[in-house]
């Protein structure tokens, strides 16, 4: 790790990885919520036409990318509010248009070559300039301020739009908001992981950070920590490994998904063996629910066609059957999670 801080051109890459690391999952959360994973892929597609224009005219490529991207995500988004077609068409429209006008274009430019196209599409951070780290570093913190500022009203929208639109948030608006902010996440983060790659590094992160939260917050925090661990470890990775950069942070990306949805799932299968449920019904225990409550331990279970129901988090637990002659459980006969649970019931079914 100290010899690649030693070189500049990894100060740089770490740089470029640390800021699209923290920005991509912090947009791509509301495209997860919106079911539009896909529009990443579709914002880089049209940013290689703005690519394109800029190697031939002789622009800033990034600049001309962040206009083309950011004019298709706001044409996508009128046209979905019209009606004349939906989401998914005209995102396919956008999507072929795009990569077929960049692909003309581009073979007219004298810059054209191969290379240097494959830096665009999947990305070459260790040819990031300073220049470069100004321009990214500008556009992530806009990304930033934007996204934690309207997150509550990004959040509405995502979750119920016809909700959101009846109580007075202007839903058109946001939603144009959203669409420049992917557009502009996906011109940051085509030099580190590629135009064709940048749409992983904006869902794969918020994929593993649902299973782990429990909150849209805390599923927030986990994407922007895997989205890190994925950018800055997968640079890392590819200076030893002599691989190309984006393709090694989305693998990373990946292998963090895979990780976390086995350890997540062996956790709650473990879990699950701690406590027998109870059959779900749609009565609820209480002191006035006609049936016999008996005392167990540091709780009450009820007895219920023969079986000992106990409150525990929204459900009820099995505790054994109930016999006529016992005024409570034999002794020793414990379940595992039945310390925890609490003699105020709230609901007979599972939340």
């Amino acid at each position: 790790m100290i010899e690649l801080l030693s070189v500049d051109f990894m100060q740089r890459a770490l740089i470029a990885a640390l800021l699209v690391g923290t920005v991509a999952p912090m947009v791509g959360i509301f495209l997860v919520q919106r079911r539009l994973s896909l529009i990443g892929d579709g914002m880089g597609h049209v940013a290689l036409a703005g690519v394109a224009i800029g190697l031939v005219s002789g622009t800033a490529p990034v600049l001309t990318a962040l206009v083309a991207a950011v004019i298709a995500a706001v044409v996508i988004e009128l046209l979905r509010a019209k009606g004349r077609t939906n989401g998914d068409v005209a995102l396919a429209v956008i999507f072929y248009g795009g990569i077929a006008g960049g692909v003309v274009i581009i073979s007219k430019s004298p810059d054209g070559t191969p290379a240097n196209l494959m830096k665009y599409l999947f990305g070459s951070i260790l040819t990031t300039q300073r220049g470069d780290l100004y321009v990214f570093a500008g556009l992530a913190l806009v990304i930033a301020v934007t996204t934690w500022a309207l997150r509550p009203r990004l959040f509405a929208v995502a979750n119920d739009e016809e909700y959101a639109r009846a109580v007075g948030i202007p839903v058109l608006p946001l939603n144009i908001v959203l669409a420049v902010l992917t557009a502009t996440t996906v011109v940051v983060a085509m030099r580190v992981v590629g135009l064709l790659l940048i749409s992983a590094l904006m869902i794969v992160p918020n994929a593993a950070g649902q299973l782990v939260a429990r909150s849209f917050s805390g599923g927030l925090r986990w994407a922007i920590g895997f989205g890190l661990v994925s950018s800055v470890g997968g640079v890392a990775l590819s200076y030893p490994l002599n691989t190309p950069s984006g393709g090694t942070i989305v693998l990373l990306a990946v292998g963090l998904f895979v990780v976390t949805a086995v350890v997540t799932g062996v956790l709650a299968r473990a879990g699950s063996r701690r406590h027998d449920v109870a059959e779900t019904h749609a009565h609820e225990h209480g002191a006035q629910c006609g049936h016999p409550a008996v005392t167990h331990g540091d709780h009450v279970d009820y007895v219920h066609d023969g079986h000992l129901h106990a409150a525990h988090e929204g459900h009820y637990d099995e505790h054994g059957v109930h016999h006529d002659d016992e005024d409570a459980h034999t002794p020793g006969h414990h379940h595992a999670g039945e310390a925890d649970s609490t003699p105020a019931p709230t609901t007979g079914t599972r939340p």
